[in-house]
């Protein structure tokens, strides 16, 4: 979960400059036009459990957002494991 708070702190202080509202209306709308639904639904409940470290624009912003439909998210692709070592190989 650090690694999406760093994410979306980041994107607010790229925004911030702009002001308070410009921050949490860019803030929102980039994550809402380029994170994964995934990556959202993470957040959110990172959100239902206090949101620990997210910086208070941040936080606007992404409470702004509309809930992720979560039926609609689609599984996790699989990781590859890393090759183990083979019949072939003494």
């Amino acid at each position: 979960m650090d690694r999406l708070v760093y994410m979306a702190n980041q994107i607010g202080k790229f925004f911030q400059p702009q002001g308070h509202e410009k921050t949490v209306k860019g803030v929102a709308k980039h994550i809402k036009d380029f994170w994964d639904p995934r990556m959202r639904a993470r957040i959110e409940d990172h959100i239902a459990a206090g949101g620990e470290g997210l910086s208070p624009d941040v936080l606007e912003a992404l409470k702004s957002l509309p809930p992720v439909a979560r039926d609609t998210i689609p599984p996790a692709r699989p990781t590859l494991d890393p090759p183990g070592p083979t019949a072939h190989q003494h």
